[in-house]
């Protein structure tokens, strides 16, 4: 199990990452809703909780897109 939070993907994005968290309030949703679908992941793949396969993909999908949508927001 790994996770991901965007500073350990991101290492040298991580002064970019703490002002946008602070200054623009779509950002800051979007990375709270990032590090919490995280963390789910994290407790389905370590058997903390249960769900089907094809819900785990559809969550680890939906964390690529935001991680995407971020990426987007940080090299903007």
């Amino acid at each position: 199990m790994d996770h991901h939070p965007l500073i350990k993907d991101f290492p040298e994005l991580k002064d970019r990452i703490h002002t946008l968290k602070t200054s623009n309030a779509h950002f800051a949703r979007l990375e709270k809703e990032y590090e919490e679908l995280d963390k789910a992941i994290g407790r389905l793949e370590s058997g903390i909780e249960h769900s089907s396969a094809n819900e785990l993909e559809q969550k680890k999908l939906q964390r690529v897109a935001l991680k995407d949508e971020l990426y987007a927001l940080l090299k903007a």
